[in-house]
């Protein structure tokens, strides 16, 4: 289907104005273009696991979403929104559900990266590997931002976060960051996405439409900058995604019924300096001697670049 800008932006809005994300979150601004995935007409359930966007969207009893809401623990988001899926089916089977009549209704659970690469893995894992008929979104800010900004599986290395701080004794966090996308596609589900905030939004909400319409398990990870964790000036956040893609940093990608695709190759490969230099976060990096740790960083970045081409071959 041709993608339509001014079709898709003129979808009723799914995420209500008034809630208390800050300004520049990418966190929200990933919510409000996945849920344009949804056509007009069909209702969601949206699933949240514990994080910034739920406790800053939800507030009993009032909440920010137009949709079903249902608000999980960390770490059973995946649980809670494969239960809900299997009493829908229990219901189309006994006949008290009829989507000719009532509709399309679609599963759909957000998590941030503490609550979906570390505590709700297992329950994530679970969901995707019985494939049931839902979307798990991952808003990947780098750390656990609603609790202090502490360090999780998907901060990058060298990230000054509290658990890792930058000292006379740390360079920040040493380890690289984990790769839940390609986890994720080894439990062979349907589809599987990696994208961010880009120019026209074209890419995540394509991405948002497959995944939320794929028959069977999908899985979407959004990079979503944090102004407080990343510690960037809030009208950089577009730029900052867009050097993540530039640098190669973040590629866009997808993994349909096994076969990796890419979406994006950038006609030339920008350092990963001009992406780490936009956030405070890595700024203990331009400190003079300091100029091995983003040789070690872009060592890392073209070596992941690599594996990905190769997949994609």
């Amino acid at each position: 289907m041709a993608y339509n800008f001014k079709e898709v932006m003129s979808r009723p809005e799914r995420l209500a104005p008034g809630h208390r994300m800050c300004a520049g979150c990418g966190g929200t601004i990933a919510v409000r273009n996945v849920l344009r995935g949804l056509h007009e007409g069909d209702k969601a359930v949206i699933g949240n696991a514990t994080g910034c966007l739920e406790v800053s969207t939800f507030t009993y009893p009032y909440v920010a979403y137009e949709d079903s809401y249902i608000h999980n623990a960390f770490e059973n988001a995946g649980a809670t929104m494969s239960g809900v899926e299997g009493a829908y089916n229990a219901l189309r089977r006994k006949g008290k559900y009829n989507e000719e009549e009532q509709g399309q209704t679609k599963f759909i659970t957000f998590g941030g990266d503490g609550g979906t690469y570390d505590i709700g893995l297992q329950s994530l894992s679970g969901a995707m590997e019985r494939n049931h008929d839902m979307v798990y979104v991952c808003y990947d800010n780098g750390a656990y931002m609603n609790t202090g900004i502490q360090r999780s599986s998907a901060t990058p290395m060298y990230a000054d976060t509290t658990t890792t701080p930058v000292g006379t004794e740390s360079n920040g966090k040493p380890q690289n960051r984990k790769d839940l996308a390609t986890i994720i596609a080894a439990h062979d589900i349907p589809y599987v996405a990696q994208t961010t905030l880009t120019t026209n939004f074209r890419d995540l909400h394509t991405k948002a439409e497959k995944a939320i319409y794929t028959p069977g398990a999908a899985f979407l990870n959004i990079m979503a900058p944090c102004p407080r964790g990343w510690r960037y000036n809030t009208p950089d956040i577009m730029e900052i995604c867009r050097l993540g893609i530039e640098t190669c940093y973040w590629p866009l990608f997808e993994v349909v019924e096994g076969k990796w695709i890419l979406n994006y190759q950038p006609k030339n490969k920008l350092p990963i300096e001009d992406w780490l230099k936009k956030q405070g976060r890595f700024k203990h990096l331009f400190q003079k001697d300091n100029e091995y740790l983003i040789e070690a960083f872009q060592k890392e970045v073209d070596r992941r670049w690599e594996d990905l081409l190769n997949k994609c071959n």
